[in-house]
């Protein structure tokens, strides 16, 4: 009896030996766990050094880096807003927008829109336009034939959009109503003299253009949408009625270079096509230097009653 009873006294040693062991190897993982395990108080963050899972899972190839984006500007018109023409930027009664040509802009519930018709006979920006120009503006009753927009802050590096739709074209006996006018954006804008702008023009083409000192190159012309362009019986080949997107992505590159591509999405869905893009070196046009400084963004249409909505720039690190 005293040998069993010195038997289990021995199998219960064994069995708390174990118990002990078990617990000193579970104390060591945790330890060695917490070692590559740093936590930074002040700043709550822990850094935990453990295989990262896009490394395990994902080939790196497969990985598009966004761009990254410090600044930006939305306006979905959503506040109810009614802007006049000024003749200087500091004139605008906006926080956000120079209704640099046009007479106003109208904002409210969503869309913002250039003079829709006519101008009442008796209104101001008429009269003016009237004394003033009276050629481009039909005797000053269509003032949205130049309508310019601009934005109050500069940019460099950004990405523009906006959506547009045009309710009428005007068919105006002006010789400036042209080819070339459409649906346009702003890049770089320095003044009215000095400037990059491209979009999509009424005879289909789509354009990237520079403004240097009041001098115009054609940096891009591209046909793009399909039909056949006539100044009277086919003036404009961009649907009516219809939410067309114009973006333009804007970089300054090596070389003191600015490199601008432009997209559209024809019907309204989020799905931008590149259109065209160019890259002005400073040589190419006329050795005019690049417009690399930083400059105001906006909107261009021409000899039409359009609406304008999700106008977005973000601004990104080249």
């Amino acid at each position: 009896m005293r040998f069993l009873k010195s038997g289990k006294i021995f199998l219960y040693f064994l069995i708390i030996l174990s118990f002990a062991f078990l617990i000193y190897n579970g104390v060591n993982k945790i330890i060695h766990i917490n070692k590559n395990i740093s936590v930074n108080s002040k700043k709550n963050t822990v850094n935990m050094h453990f295989p990262i899972v896009s490394d395990i899972l994902i080939p790196k190839e497969t990985i598009t880096p966004l761009p990254k984006i410090s600044r930006f500007f939305i306006d979905n018109f959503n506040k109810n807003e009614f802007i006049k023409e000024g003749g200087y930027m500091r004139e605008s009664t906006s926080v956000d927008w120079w209704v640099n040509s046009g007479a106003y802009l109208y904002i409210n519930n969503g869309v913002a829109k250039t003079v829709s018709g006519e101008l009442p006979e008796n209104d101001p920006r008429r009269l003016s336009y009237f004394k003033e120009n009276p050629g481009e503006t039909d005797n000053g009753y269509h003032p949205q034939n130049i309508f310019r927009l601009v934005t109050k802050t500069k940019w460099t590096n950004y990405e523009q959009s906006a959506y547009y739709k045009i309710d009428r074209y005007v068919l105006s006996a002006d010789p400036h109503r042209q080819p070339s006018n459409g649906l346009l954006l702003f890049n770089h804008y320095q003044d009215g003299q000095t400037l990059y702008y491209a979009g999509l023009r009424v005879d289909g083409y789509v354009t990237i253009k520079k403004k240097y000192n009041g001098t115009y190159y054609i940096m891009s012309y591209v046909p793009f949408l399909s039909g056949t362009y006539n100044l009277d019986s086919s003036p404009n080949l961009i649907s009516i009625n219809q939410w067309i997107g114009v973006k333009t992505v804007v970089n300054n590159v090596a070389n003191n270079s600015v490199d601008i591509k432009l997209y559209i999405d024809m019907n309204g869905s989020g799905n931008w096509k590149l259109a065209t893009e160019a890259i002005d070196d400073g040589k190419k046009y006329s050795n005019t230097p690049a417009i690399i400084q930083e400059g105001y963004a906006g909107i261009r249409t021409d000899f039409m009653d359009v609406e304008f909505k999700n106008y977005k720039i973000l601004e990104t690190d080249n």
